[in-house]
């Protein structure tokens, strides 16, 4: 997910969240912590899509890992094996190197068995910063975020075109994303020259865009898929506000799409829930999980907090709890058949961005 906006996925419209401090919700008036102080257009941006419709949000479990113990509280057993997975949406932002050096980014990937990583970096170049620590499992995609708020302003930027293309023709970035195509900030795909630019170069170099819309119909995500077929589109957070429904739809209609669950976790995008207090997949989506075994990937999507857009005033602590967003997705998936699981969990995204499959590990010998 993202900028500060992203920040597990969408810029902040159901993400809502309890405070990472035990025993404190964290909203609107959070006293003296310092979001009275926000100003601008993020700012009014952000209480309008916390409120929404509806009103406040309902307080949240906290976070795994967020008591005063700073236990982690995961969905798995703490001696269950971690199957390895591809986290297909991740970050790695100028205000998470604040307090996650590149090294223990690394490490955190290798402790949760993790054996792709894609990452866009704010700024891109961060990206490459893990890169060089783990080749292997590291794949960059080019961020076209430099700073906090750039997510509802990129369009306006004519120079961003020909920046994309030529990090792509480095061979160093391996997609482009993430992009925030959120209603009044962004105009129509067919009327922007800067998103046409950049789906160009994403077809003429063969390489995937992460897309993120928060939109209740599919019309908007199916209007970009439909009219760029060359085009390999991922769907960050599976639309956040899209229905199961709408969902189907746009996987029937574009072979071309695939949807990331990341952030779709008990935590964020309260408004829209995909699973149950047993952190089962909620039965429309495990059915159409299982109807389209081949079009879904996984994410961490590893920001926290995300109750503030831009934060200035305190870090951005995501990685720290990598493993219980990763856990997550395992646990729903536990209640799938095994190679769905597989799929799921690792295999698409390691087809999507073109990895290869990692090499079973060779059977012991018989004594």
């Amino acid at each position: 997910m993202h900028d500060d906006m992203q920040n597990a996925s969408a810029p902040g419209l159901c993400r809502q969240t309890a405070s990472p401090v035990a025993g404190r919700p964290q909203g609107l008036s959070t006293g003296t912590s310092g979001a009275h102080r926000r100003h601008g257009l993020p700012a009014l941006l952000a209480v309008l899509l916390v409120l929404g419709p509806a009103g406040p949000v309902p307080a949240q479990p906290e976070l795994p890992g967020s008591a005063a113990t700073d236990e982690p509280a995961v969905t798995l057993p703490a001696d269950a094996p971690r199957a390895p997975v591809a986290d297909a949406h991740l970050h790695y932002k100028w205000n998470q190197a604040e307090v996650t050096s590149p090294e223990e980014a690394v490490q955190a990937l290798k402790d949760n068995a993790v054996r792709l990583a894609v990452i866009t970096g704010t700024p891109a170049e961060r990206a490459l910063e893990l890169q060089a620590l783990a080749p292997d499992i590291v794949m960059p995609i080019y961020g076209v975020y430099r700073r906090g708020g750039d997510w509802y302003g990129w369009q306006g930027r004519d120079d961003l075109v020909a920046e994309v293309r030529a990090a792509l023709a480095t061979g160093r970035w391996h997609g482009i994303g993430e992009l925030h195509l959120i209603g009044g900030f962004a105009a129509r795909w067919n009327r922007s020259d800067v998103l046409k630019g950049l789906l160009d170069a994403a077809a003429e170099y063969d390489v995937p865009v992460l897309v993120h819309t928060e939109f209740s119909r599919a019309e908007p995500t199916l209007s970009i898929c439909k009219g760029r077929p060359e085009n390999r589109l991922v769907l960050a957070h599976a639309g956040a506000a899209l229905p199961p429904d709408e969902v189907e739809r746009v996987l029937s209609a574009c072979p071309n799409v695939w949807m990331d669950l990341s952030a779709r976790d008990p935590w964020r995008f309260l408004r829209f829930p995909i699973s149950g207090e047993d952190g089962r997949l909620l039965p429309a989506w495990e059915q159409l999980v299982l109807r389209w075994p081949e079009r879904f990937v996984i994410g961490s999507d590893a920001v926290w907090p995300v109750d503030r857009l831009d934060a200035w005033d305190r870090a951005d602590t995501g990685w720290e709890h990598i493993g219980d967003f990763l856990d997550f997705h395992r646990h729903w998936a536990s209640f799938l058949p095994e190679d769905v699981q597989r799929k799921v969990l690792l295999e698409n995204a390691l087809g999507l961005y073109r990895r290869a499959a990692p090499e079973p590990a060779p059977a012991a010998a018989a004594p």
